[in-house]
């Protein structure tokens, strides 16, 4: 007699249960990596970002040669064991400048470098959220419930990718996009200090002969 009850109670959950059982999954994949780098935004914006690229290359060489001329300068005008005093202070003096330089060349670089992956990241996020609502609208029209990127998938079937389909509708809705980030809302942090690269040293100072 109590088997048959906890049978029957058993069954009175298990009943509503069975009912409300989720609808079996529709998936579609889509490559978001190959639809962003394909899409018209994108190749619209790397044209318009690769002036800014080839000028911060262009900078970078024109630092390195003035830098590697200005320490091969201070290299070759070390003072000799048993020069004055005043001669070294002097030649540290330019040593600690060129340093300076140096930190200074090498922070403008890194400025430089951050704008342009900012702007590049800021182009990213509106091409990835003008595709939101078209991978919606393409799941509605299959009647998806689930859509995954195609990077974390091990196997799949060709029909179930949308990438071509998102990305033809993301040209016509979006062929264009900003490269120029919204303004942060308080200061940016500042940059992490650099350590610049270690100045010739002189050689030793003899003490005067008695």
């Amino acid at each position: 007699m109590k088997k048959t009850l906890i049978a029957l109670a058993l069954a009175s959950v298990a009943t509503p249960v069975l009912a409300q059982q989720l609808p079996p999954a529709v998936i579609v994949t889509v490559n978001r990596q190959e639809m962003i780098a394909n899409s018209a935004a994108a190749k619209a914006a790397q044209a318009e970002l690769k002036p800014k690229g080839d000028a911060l290359q262009a900078r970078v060489g024109q630092l390195r040669t003035s830098l590697q001329a200005e320490e091969k300068t201070l290299r070759d005008t070390a003072p000799q064991q048993g020069a004055a005093p005043a001669a070294v202070q002097a030649w540290q003096a330019k040593v600690q400048e060129f340093q300076g330089r140096q930190q200074q060349a090498e922070q403008e670089i890194q400025r430089r470098q951050q704008e342009i992956q900012v702007a590049e990241q800021w182009v990213v996020k509106q091409i990835n959220d003008g595709a939101q609502p078209i991978i919606s609208q393409i799941m509605r029209e299959r009647g998806a419930n689930i859509a995954v990127d195609e990077q974390v998938t091990i196997q799949h079937a060709a029909a179930i990718d949308i990438t071509a389909d998102v990305q033809a509708r993301l040209d016509k809705a979006l062929p264009k996009v900003s490269v120029t980030p919204p303004t942060a809302p308080s200061a940016t942090a500042p940059a992490a200090p650099t350590t610049a690269r270690p100045a010739p040293q002189p050689a030793p100072v003899a003490p005067p002969k008695k």
